[in-house]
């Protein structure tokens, strides 16, 4: 997904903080990672679930995106609980 402008919310900073995720690796997840899931009707704007994996490793993005401003907004980065996931991180068990 591409955006002009790329908004992190406090809650997504605290979390990628406490998670050791990069905002480079955050990016590149949003740039080129796979949706995975979708909530078009999540408010105030649509999400997504992104996945990607950077060196190795899976990371989920949820990313909110207000198409009116082209400004996306990141809710939280996290890596994924292999005992969660099915599907190389893809499916919620």
């Amino acid at each position: 997904m591409n955006c002009q402008n790329l908004v992190f919310s406090r809650h997504a900073i605290q979390q990628m903080f406490l998670r050791q995720i990069s905002k480079q690796e955050v990016i590149r997840v949003i740039a080129y990672g796979e949706v995975i899931e979708e909530k078009p009707d999540d408010t105030p704007f649509p999400s997504y679930l992104i996945l990607d994996f950077v060196d190795g490793q899976p990371i989920h993005v949820v990313f909110s995106y207000d198409e009116v401003n082209d400004t996306g907004y990141v809710v939280t980065a996290y890596i994924p609980n292999p005992n969660l996931w099915t599907d190389n991180f893809r499916k919620r068990k």
